[in-house]
């Protein structure tokens, strides 16, 4: 089977891991128990997302972020330069690959071995030697984004629905980006929404369209039969036309897809 994403994975070690997580990311790390992982984010000042992931705690000293987009390497250089005095190591592992796993409890984590298994609900992802693209088309249909090609520090957590995910948090301290995500969360203004789509033909992830003078930026997409199916950020302006059905052309000219909202 082919695999589309690489399992990219960070190691946050030490005894100020679990507070250097809290004072970075969007999550509330504060019920986050042992053997346990939740969505989080980590957002620029402006409140756009640099990377989002999988924030795992496999016990009091040991966190993990599977990144869904980016790479590790990057990140952990990054992250590395907010370390100052705190008593942590910030490493990206080496590259795996994800494979489709066992049904296992939703936020659930286990260690095997030197590997780790991701609980999704109707499946699991393994981090694995050799991986598989079988839980792609799940994920889209759950609304689970990835982070694709250049989008990194472009979207807002709104547009991504990071807080129904459980991504962002209102009810810690601060954190970077923690003021926008407030903000539009009580003053509303976000123009823009996560939709799932049916697309008339299969198209690059991260592939854009345009609908009604308005631009559609496809996240993941995966083929289904001759079709396919994908999230994608969409304007408020677009949306009630999706729900019909339109014709959707590529910026580069090079023809158009059928484009239609999906319900949840």
């Amino acid at each position: 089977m082919p695999n589309t994403y690489s399992a990219e994975l960070i190691a946050l070690e030490g005894p100020d891991a679990i507070a250097f997580a809290q004072a970075q990311f969007s999550s509330n790390l504060a019920s986050l128990a042992d053997g346990q992982w939740q969505f989080s984010a980590w957002l620029d000042a402006q409140g756009r997302v640099r990377a989002l992931f999988h924030l795992m705690r496999l016990d009091g000293q040991r966190l993990r972020l599977l990144l869904r987009g980016g790479e590790a390497q990057a990140m952990a250089g990054e992250l590395q330069r907010y370390v100052f005095r705190a008593r942590l190591r910030v490493l990206a592992l080496p590259l795996r690959e994800l494979a489709t796993a066992e049904p296992m409890p939703l936020h659930a984590v286990t260690e095997q071995g030197d590997t780790l298994v991701i609980g999704c609900g109707s499946h699991a992802l393994k981090l694995a030697t050799r991986g598989d693209d079988e839980w792609r088309l799940r994920q889209v249909r759950a609304g689970w984004p990835w982070l694709v090609r250049h989008t990194a520090g472009e979207l807002l957590p709104a547009w991504l629905n990071l807080g129904a995910l459980g991504a962002t948090a209102l009810d810690k301290g601060c954190y970077p980006g923690q003021e926008i995500v407030a903000r539009m969360h009580y003053r509303g203004g976000s123009k823009r929404h996560l939709h799932r789509v049916r697309l008339s033909r299969p198209l690059e992830p991260g592939s854009m369209l345009e609908v009604d003078g308005q631009t559609i930026q496809l996240l993941d997409v995966v083929a289904v039969g001759g079709a396919a199916e994908a999230l994608a950020v969409v304007h408020d302006d677009t949306q009630a036309s999706l729900a019909s059905g339109v014709e959707a052309g590529l910026p580069d000219g090079s023809g158009g897809v059928q484009v239609i909202a999906l319900t949840a």
